[in-house]
């Protein structure tokens, strides 16, 4: 197992180098840069630009820019300064990463807390009335699009006050003691999770719902079956362990998939996260943050698809990665 993890985890550095030369390339074919538009204020001296585009090697090929980059990378671990910001990527970013794990996290609650229980209500009451209308809600959170059911919730709590209308924390969570801010930090979640975690609910029910019935039907199943068991207990002690195993393998898909979700529910309700910190990035043309937040947003869902491989070994143990 230690040899699998050792491989994996040397695996992440050639995919890494892939993804940080694809967005500097990219980065470079976008006109203009982040000085260009500090030169549009005419309160800024042209020999303060000029310094400015020495001191961080814009004068420079960008083969050159990115062959520096990497020397910083490996022999002082440093990943650039942010031009925005004026400060070192990952003090800019380490705060909205763990903003972002929280949010994913919440998500994950809300995509695995309701896609197991209804995914086998589903199963057990195949082609009954909960079967069907699980199949039309899924089928309707399968047809709205992220952005516009962020919307509407959006409109609701601004109509009902039932929850707060974007952010992190109440003007006066300052006030606060410790429970009532995690509390207050957790009404704003409400909303940004449900928005990222119903996103990929719908696909997890269904093959919840489909794993649990292939399992039903196999041999060992009818043998529990035809020693009188009740069939709660068939598929709670026979059947259920076998049919999660294939949504453990999904884990790691479905982070990368709350991840990009909780990108676009940052924006929509003002969440302090990455996403809102490399679309100003982006905007503004700050490059190393912009490479510094593609880079972690890599390695998590790299480590992300590690853990659901480490998690069904563990859960089977037929599965060996030796």
């Amino acid at each position: 197992m230690r040899a699998f993890i050792a491989r994996r985890l040397l695996q992440l550095v050639p995919l890494l180098l892939g993804i940080s030369a694809l967005t500097f390339l990219l980065l470079q074919l976008a006109p203009g840069d982040f000085l260009a538009t500090m030169a549009e204020n005419p309160q800024v001296p042209a020999e303060a630009l000029e310094q400015m585009r020495r001191g961080f090697g814009l004068d420079q090929p960008w083969y050159v820019q990115y062959g520096l980059y990497l020397r910083n990378v490996f022999l002082h671990f440093d990943f650039g300064y942010s031009f925005a910001y004026r400060l070192p990527v990952f003090s800019v970013l380490g705060k909205g990463v763990l903003n972002t794990l929280l949010l994913a996290s919440a998500a994950m609650v809300v995509t695995w807390g309701l896609a197991i229980p209804f995914g086998v209500l589903a199963a057990v009451r195949q082609h009954r009335w909960q079967d069907r209308t699980l199949s039309v809600a899924a089928f309707v959170s399968l047809s709205v699009p992220e952005l516009l059911s962020g919307m509407l919730l959006l409109m609701l709590a601004a109509n009902t006050g039932w929850f707060p209308v974007g952010n992190m924390h109440s003007d006066d969570a300052a006030d606060l003691g410790a429970i009532a801010r995690a509390l207050d930090v957790a009404r704003h979640l409400v909303l940004p999770a449900l928005v990222v975690g119903l996103v990929p609910f719908a696909s997890r029910m269904r093959q919840m719902r489909a794993s649990l019935l292939d399992v039903l039907k196999l041999d060992y199943v009818t043998t529990a079956r035809a020693k009188g068991l009740s069939e709660s207990r068939v598929v709670t002690h026979h059947a259920l362990r076998n049919a999660l195993n294939p949504m453990i393998t999904l884990f790691g898909f479905t982070l990368g998939s709350l991840l990009s979700g909780s990108f676009v529910a940052e924006t929509i309700f003002s969440w302090p996260g990455i996403g809102t910190i490399t679309l100003e990035a982006i905007r503004t043309e700050d490059q190393y943050l912009v490479m510094g937040a593609v880079l972690v947003a890599a390695t998590v869902l790299v480590l992300g698809n590690l853990a659901a491989d480490l998690l069904l070994a563990a859960a089977d143990p037929r599965i060996s990665h030796d």
